[in-house]
């Protein structure tokens, strides 16, 4: 597939989908532009995954570009390593989140790494498609968010939609990117629906593009606090700015859209024109994400800064039974308070 042009046939034109179905667009497109680009998983093939991302791509294009594997993370991500290696696309996906682990060796010490150890001479366009965060009522080892522990890896790409209209594009451009991407899909959000324009993709690593893989977005604008989220928040950080906007504060929302590599520049913008900032992730706040972007803000913008960067995230234990996760979540009031309290400094 062409780093520099995703145009492909297929349905065009705009339509209101789920942002499940938006991925399997995005999937089907990838597979009839270039035939090296291949699936594979648990279950993805005659079932279409235990989510139906994958629904109606086995009876398409066959079971040689549509695999249904063993259930064996490391042997997936390992065969698909191989495949890289000798020009292939490979697409992996892991069942549910916390599957991921028995393929970390995998991932961090030899698909992150390989460009690095060879100097550069070879790559490995692989991604792995991960189901992430809470919301279904699930329990642990199917809910969790373990995209820091990725992000802290030189090598890997790391990545999450929050919308139907960005999975379509941002699944896309993860499987043009020459780089291994972790594609961490908010199975919480798969059933949101949203406008979606099936026509050309942009590049995805083209810095004049407001909308490529490396990316973050102002989803709305505000002047009186920054509200930075990703993946399965960034809708909370929406109805938050709602909430606020009713109380008379003007909150602004950007979506971070890639964690790593971080859009430093657009967050720092958004902070700079508030003077206050609340990161919000499902994954706990200790060593998470925000606290990478806490940081940044607070270098970048020490002398604009009102007040204390704050976090909002999980709870520093194991993800919970499914009838407290609402209590582990940060939901609504839990961001509202945060945006109050900076308001205080």
């Amino acid at each position: 597939m062409s780093t520099t042009d995703l145009t492909s046939p297929g349905t065009t034109g705009t339509q209101r989908i789920t942002l499940a179905k938006a991925i399997n667009h995005g999937l089907r497109r990838a597979l009839e532009q270039d035939p090296k680009v291949l699936l594979m998983g648990e279950d993805i093939g005659a079932l279409g995954g235990v989510f139906r991302v994958t629904d109606g791509l086995h009876k398409d294009f066959g079971a040689d570009r549509v695999v249904d594997t063993p259930l064996a993370e490391s042997g997936i991500v390992g065969t698909a390593i191989g495949l890289a290696l000798r020009g292939y696309r490979p697409v992996c996906e892991i069942q549910f989140d916390g599957f991921i682990f028995p393929a970390f060796d995998q991932i961090t010490t030899q698909l992150a790494k390989m460009h690095y150890r060879s100097r550069g001479r070879l790559s490995l366009p692989v991604v792995i498609r991960v189901p992430y965060g809470g919301g279904i009522g699930a329990i642990e080892h199917h809910s969790e968010s373990p995209e820091a522990l990725f992000a802290h890896t030189p090598g890997l790409r790391v990545v999450s939609p929050s919308n139907p209209a960005d999975a379509f594009a941002m699944i896309q451009q993860a499987i043009a990117s020459p780089d291994p991407v972790l594609f961490f899909e908010p199975k919480g959000r798969y059933w949101d629906k949203g406008d979606v324009d099936l026509g050309p993709v942009a590049a995805p690593h083209d810095p004049a593009v407001a909308t490529g893989l490396d990316r973050a977005q102002v989803l709305r604008a505000g002047t009186d606090v920054t509200v930075v989220a990703y993946g399965p928040t960034v809708a909370t950080a929406l109805k938050v700015a709602d909430a606020a906007a009713a109380e008379g504060t003007s909150v602004e929302v950007v979506d971070l859209r890639t964690i790593s590599p971080l859009d430093v520049e657009t967050v720092v913008a958004s902070v700079r024109r508030t003077g206050r900032c609340v990161v919000v992730h499902e994954a706990p706040t200790l060593y998470g994400t925000g606290a990478e972007v806490a940081a940044r803000v607070t270098e970048e913008c020490f002398y604009h800064l009102q007040a204390p960067v704050l976090r909002v995230g999980g709870f520093h234990n194991p993800y919970p039974v499914a009838k407290i996760e609402e209590d582990y979540l940060p939901g609504l009031d839990r961001v509202l308070d945060a945006v109050d309290r900076t308001l205080t400094f």
